[in-house]
């Protein structure tokens, strides 16, 4: 017989055992039976179980040698034993085979989670989970085991590039830490760059790093960086960078000396996704690339099935297939429902036959709070996904409305803070009293990193969310409400979907995490639901070639061609976020053409290129005063008329010596900027809009008003009241509500709308775009002048949000704008030392104020020459 033909016991034993139908029935009764329990519907109709049976076909899964379904058996076999130490709690056969399961899964985390006492009746098997646990030990901490798939990608990080996929809890970014931690602990002198998606998730795993290296980031002279900012970059460390693609181009545009030894993207199926800033993936890896050592960089994407599309973006890779890996297991799985308000029935989703069977009618849970509280229970977690703000802010005061306070003082502190830093009126204070709250990705860095913390001891036991739990903020839980299959106006892709879904199931409490989705109006629709669930993650592609029609290639090389970088919008209804996206890989493709550099973005435009393009493009460009350079944020056309503004006499306006601000000088700059940054072309709905009555830029004005108190120092809370006065005052200025304009009525509804339009606009216009604009703006003030810096650095104002050098400082340091305000003004308490070299009394980790506490916590360990006793 030929050796190659040969069948195994093992091929035999689980080849199509996932469509026997004896264990299909016995997990169908399963899923039935815990429904019911679930949804504390009638015990009467509860199906027969032959626990011995279930518990017999659950130990065989988790033994699967199948080469193609091996993980989904593995997770199956879970999820049969977690589900049935649900239904039985006391029975001592569930507890045995749920050990004996993990241990076969590597799940020894979660063994020592759910089942810490077990151990096998057999001797060998005993043997060969001890060798198993000894090889599977995590290097940097020993006495914990990585899963299976964590240590096969753990053992691929030394390769010079890799890419991998598996579930949201399978721990991506923690295999990362790990090896970081490792490479710190043997004395290695490197620099590490991890590129998060938002500025959301800097504050989560800078967090996350520090509790895992502590004392060892001062031992081994390590500093981590969140901020092209930040003080340390100017002393001698080596460095761990926490940073999203944005931050990482302006450090290294600013920072030209600085080497990264391994770059980490996490969430790298961004790099797949229509919004624009997915080019500066594209940017940042290929400026890395050119470095003379290039750095290893490693992609982690969830959920996708050919993970290295992603290695393409590295020059000169090939043989990428062997650089990859996709895993499917996960130590934790989803029950999934589908939840009708409108015709008022449960229906169960069985992921393995892709099918849907009816549970019973809901007349009494015709409302998504009724939803919520017909499930949860004192020790459950539960996140509700929203597609908007206004939906997720809604929706929580609607679910807490019934509730009482829960009198926890941690929660009252909470409230209390919030009332002070962001408004006493805004509705988020109340809420969390109740333990519920919301997280949104305008509010402030220090109150929403305290929810987070809240949520995961379990004081806050619900929380309504947006897409920010989509881009990668960890909030892990027991259950998870999703009420559109939106992230904003567009539908979710199935890769968003699947990353959602992954975040319910809590590895330290239990196996299994609940999914329901419901569907509330006749506007949702079931069928979209029913696609998600069944629809398999297809493979991905870059956005690159995804986002970019040929006609849109042609049109950027025509205008290159002519010189021109003013791209006109293809075709004309061309959405703001695609012609965002069109024109910053046209500024890659020119400077890829000025510096002869053979990238992806290059060779995508290579067939649309004839011979002797390249050079009449180079020619094109030759006479402008300013050449094309990294920055994508701006265009050569841009940075002319900036040069030719400078050296006119251009400066920022002057800060008079009591602090205070002309408005009219910062209008008359701002026009300014206005028509040197084209904004009405290319900040069309922003910065640059225009009112239609008159032609005026209102917005711009609305913005310098805010923009004048945030440089001043103001705190959230007078911003926002001065926000809320003016719309008093100027009731016809009107607010938006439910996509209509009307008047302002001073009603408590309207209050918290100008709150969070206000946060808004301090996150993404004052702290984004403005930002931008003025760090541009400096940079070529310092060029045409030959200075390092110079005073009224207004892009330093806006960015650290005060004019003060002790503030300024601090956030240099890595407090936030608020704990640095707040250590301001209790100086004589908390600084001491010279003006020019302030140190913080150890003292302030006992302060009064518990977001400057978490703060000072963290920063001792990554600047500890901050402090003294």
């Amino acid at each position: 017989m030929n050796e190659n033909c040969r069948t195994t016991l093992g091929d035999m034993i689980f080849r199509d055992i996932e469509n026997n139908e004896y264990l299909n029935e016995l997990y169908e009764s399963i899923l039935y039976n815990y429904s019911m329990q679930l949804f504390k519907m009638k015990q009467d109709s509860l199906k027969e179980i032959n626990i011995e049976h279930a518990l017999r076909f659950a130990d065989l899964l988790s033994k699967s040698t199948d080469e193609e379904n091996a993980d989904s058996h593995r997770i199956w076999a879970q999820e049969i034993v977690a589900l049935l130490q649900q239904l039985y709690p006391m029975d001592n056969r569930v507890d045995y085979y749920l050990g004996s399961v993990l241990s076969n899964t590597g799940n020894y985390y979660g063994m020592s989670k759910v089942v810490p006492e077990y151990e096998s009746k057999s001797m060998l098997e005993r043997l060969f989970t001890n060798f198993s646990k000894d090889y599977m030990s995590i290097p940097a901490e020993p006495e914990h085991q990585f899963l299976h798939s964590q240590k096969t990608v753990y053992n691929h990080l030394t390769d010079p590039y890799f890419s991998y996929s598996a579930p949201t809890s399978m721990g991506k970014s923690f295999i990362m830490r790990m090896f970081i931690k490792k490479q710190i602990m043997d004395g290695k002198k490197l620099n590490f760059a991890l590129l998060v998606p938002t500025k959301a998730l800097i504050n989560e795993v800078n967090s996350k790093i520090i509790n895992d290296l502590k004392e060892l980031l001062a031992e081994y002279n390590y500093r981590l960086v969140t901020s092209a900012g930040a003080l340390v970059l100017k002393q001698n460390h080596n460095f761990i960078f926490v940073l999203t693609p944005e931050r990482l181009l302006y450090l290294l545009i600013g920072n030209k000396n600085i080497k990264v030894d391994y770059l980490f993207v996490d969430e790298a199926h961004k790099i797949s996704s229509k919004d624009a800033r997915s080019t500066f993936y594209y940017k940042v890896v290929d400026m890395l690339s050119q470095q003379n050592l290039r750095p290893h960089i490693i992609f982690a994407s969830p959920n996708i099935p050919n993970p290295e599309v992603y290695l393409k973006l590295i020059p000169d890779v090939h043989e990428i297939t062997e650089y990859k890996m996709s895993s499917d297991f996960s130590p934790v799985s989803q029950v999934k429902y589908l939840i009708d308000t409108v015709e008022g029935n449960i229906r169960l989703y069985n992921s393995y036959k892709r099918t849907f069977s009816y549970i019973g009618k809901i007349t009494d849970m015709m409302k998504l709070e009724d939803i919520i509280h017909r499930v949860r229970n004192k020790k459950t977690q539960n996140i509700v996904y929203c597609s908007s703000t206004a939906n997720a802010i809604e929706n929580a005061r609607n679910y807490a409305e019934k509730m009482q306070e829960m009198g926890l003082e941690e929660l009252n502190i909470l409230s209390k803070d919030i009332q002070n830093e962001v408004h006493g009126d805004y509705y988020l204070a109340s809420l969390i009293k109740k333990g519920v709250a919301y997280h949104i990705g305008y509010l402030p860095s220090t109150i929403r990193m305290r929810i987070e913390e809240a949520f995961g001891t379990g004081i806050i036991t619900t929380i309504f969310c947006t897409s920010t739990l989509v881009e990668g903020v960890n909030l892990p839980a027991d259950n998870l409400f999703i009420t559109s299959y939106k992230n904003g106006s567009s539908y979710m892709t199935p890769v968003d979907f699947k990353n959602l879904i992954g975040r319910v199931g809590r590895i330290d409490f239990g196996l299994y995490g609940n999914v329901y989705l419901v569907r509330t109006a006749n506007t949702v629709e079931n069928k979209k639901y029913e696609e998600l669930l069944q629809e398999k993650v297809p493979e991905q592609k870059l956005s690159l070639v995804t986002e970019l029609t040929k006609g849109q290639k042609k049109t950027i090389i025509k205008f290159l061609l002519e010189g021109n970088i003013e791209l006109p919008k293809y075709p004309k209804n061309q959405s703001a976020d695609n012609y965002s996206l069109m024109r910053k890989f046209a500024l890659i493709l020119l400077r890829d053409i000025q510096k002869g550099r053979d990238s992806i973005v290059k060779k995508e435009f290579e067939s649309f290129l004839k011979a002797n393009d390249e050079k009449m493009i180079k020619d094109a460009f030759s006479y402008d005063i300013k050449q094309p350079d990294d920055d994508i944020n701006i265009s050569v056309d841009q940075t002319n008329n900036l040069y030719r503004a400078i050296a006119g006499g251009l400066q920022y306006p002057k800060i008079y010596e009591n602090g205070s601000i002309d408005y009219e000088e910062l209008m008359v700059f701002l026009e300014k900027l206005c028509r040197i940054f084209k904004w009405e072309k290319y900040e069309l709905q922003t910065l640059g809009k225009k009112n239609k009555s008159d032609g005026s830029h209102a917005m711009l004005k609305w913005y310098a008003v805010i923009l004048v108190q945030w440089i001043q120092g103001t705190g959230l809370s007078n911003i926002m009241n001065k926000a809320i006065e003016y719309k008093e005052q100027h009731p016809k200025s009107s607010i938006q509500v439910n996509g209509e304009l009307i008047n302002y009525d001073g009603s408590l509804k309207h209050k918290n709308i100008v709150i969070a339009e206000t946060l808004r606009v301090i996150e993404n216009t004052i702290l984004f775009s403005i930002s931008n604009y003025f760090l541009r703006f400096s940079e070529e003030y310092k060029k045409f002048h030959k200075v390092d810096n110079f005073p009224n650095d207004w892009y330093e104002y806006v960015e650290y949000g005060t004019i003060n050098p002790l503030t300024i400082m601090l956030q240099r340091s890595g407090f936030s704008r608020e704990a640095s305000t707040y250590i301001k003004a209790n100086r004589d308490k908390y600084v001491t030392g010279s003006i020019e070299e302030p140190k913080l009394k150890r003292c302030i980790l006992q302060c009064n104020s518990a977001s400057v506490c978490k703060e000072a916590y963290d920063i001792q360990y990554n600047i500890p020459e901050l402090f003294i006793d």
